[in-house]
Parts: C-alpha cells; structure tokens; sequence
C-alpha cells in the first residue's frame, strides 16, 4: 500500500508556486504528506483561485504557509526563513518565473537592456542560490535534502525574445552542477528538471507561443504537450529515498521531445 504520509513533518519550499509547475508539485506533495511553503507573487484578481488552491491543499492534513510576497527581497527571506523549524526543509524548489523576453534587436527602443538582464538573471537564476544558502546557515534543510531546479530547452536552443531567460536557465545549470558536489558533504543533492513544452502563464508570455506549442506537439513522440502534473511527478520521485544518489543532473521530463 502506497504510503500517503511519507513525508510527514517536512517541508517543501518552493519559490514561485501559486501556478504552473510549482502548484502542480505543491499539490503533488502535499498528497503525500509534505507541508507546503508557497512565496508566489500575484495581483490582487488571481488571488481567490489561489486561495481555493491553499485549502485544498490543507484538506490533505498538511500545513499549508502562503507568502504573496516578493521572493527576491531579503525582508521575505528573513521573514520566511523565521517561520520554519529547524532541520525540516527536505525540499527547495525554484520555480520563479519573472524576466524580460524583449528581442534583442529591434527596430525600436524595445529591446534588451543590462537592466532586464540584471533581472532576469537573479530572478530565475542566481536568487536559487541565495535561497539555498540562506536556508543552510540557518540549518533549516533535513538530512538528505533535495534542492530543486526548473530549467528549459530555451538554455541551448534560441527562439525569439527568450535571450535574457536563456542565460538564466544556462546559470541555474552551472549553480546545480557546483552546489551538486560543494553540498553533497551536507547531505544535499542538487538537480534540474528539463521539463518540455508547458502551458503555464510564463509559456504563455513567449512571444508566439502558440507557434511553439504547436511544435512541442509535432516533435514530441507522444504528440502532446508535457503537463504540470507530469514535471511534478518527478519532483516527487526526487524526493524519495530511493532519488538519494541521483546528484548534479539534468533530468528531462518532456516525452522524448528534446531528442528529435
């Protein structure tokens, strides 16, 4: 009989988690026990579909706590951080999604700048690391620890106005390969998820999107597109004693799309 409680007393941290694939793996671990902590950022009209999420979630018999709060300042970090008990965090998962898809070129001033660089590189990239860190000097992750990461086919392949996202994910990959071997003596595994296509709000905000899903249809073998529910299924597989020795890789979790 499957064990729905597995992971009792623990908690999942995830970063971006009021849709897409951090609610998926929210609601995917919270069925089995994981108590959930959500720092999202959201307007004021998302907020009741996201609430009725938040109760569901608790219906499992879960702690649910709920930040709408930016995640990338250090008074959340802190206040965060202060919230959690000591040595419960078995997982930590990025799954931010705020950057600039500007081109970057154009024949009019809407392009890239160092600005949305600056942005998107922390936002999606290095604040992983800053969490993560955080979370370690405050002795906060559980022994054998997962850190998670979500990146795209975008970190090798170009489409338009994914640049400044590309350099992102291309950072989250080279953070998970160096924190895979310097954490490994505290325990803590590092990986990313390739996830394929998806339709979340932060695909949908890819200029022609719908060209590209159309093409994520094509390429996959499946002729889908990889669901929310599909991603978070692995994040759950990660997280089982049996992922322990699964560390600084980068598992794609698309169908077989990438391949073709």
């Amino acid at each position: 009989m499957e064990n729905i409680n597995e992971f009792a007393g623990n908690w999942a941290v995830i970063l971006g988690g009021s849709s897409g694939l951090g609610l998926a793996s929210a609601k995917k671990l919270a069925s089995h026990g994981m108590n959930i902590c959500i720092i999202h950022r959201d307007r004021m009209i998302n907020l009741p579909d996201f609430q009725e999420c938040i109760l569901n979630l608790k219906l499992e018999g879960v702690e649910v706590l709920s930040y709408n709060k930016d995640a990338l300042t250090q008074e959340t970090m802190t206040e965060v951080i202060d919230n959690l008990p000591i040595g419960s965090v078995k997982l930590l998962l990025h799954s931010i999604a705020k950057g600039s898809v500007k081109p970057m070129y154009a024949t009019d001033e809407s392009i890239l700048s160092k600005e949305d660089l600056d942005i998107t590189l922390y936002a999606m990239g290095t604040s992983w690391y800053i969490w993560t860190q955080a979370l370690i000097k405050k002795r906060l992750f559980t022994l054998n620890a997962r850190n998670i990461a979500f990146t795209s086919e975008g970190n090798t392949k170009v489409w338009q106005g994914y640049g400044a996202v590309s350099v992102a994910k291309a950072t989250l990959e080279a953070l998970m390969r160096q924190m895979a071997v310097e954490f490994a003596q505290l325990g803590i595994t590092s990986n990313c998820i390739q996830a394929g296509a998806t339709r979340t709000p932060s695909f949908d905000m890819i200029p022609e999107s719908d060209k590209l899903a159309d093409l994520a249809k094509h390429r996959n073998p499946f002729k889908r597109m990889t669901l929310p529910e599909d991603v978070a299924n692995v994040v759950y597989l990660l997280c089982k004693k049996e992922a322990d020795w699964i560390n600084g890789s980068v598992l794609n979790v698309d169908g077989g799309e990438s391949i073709r």
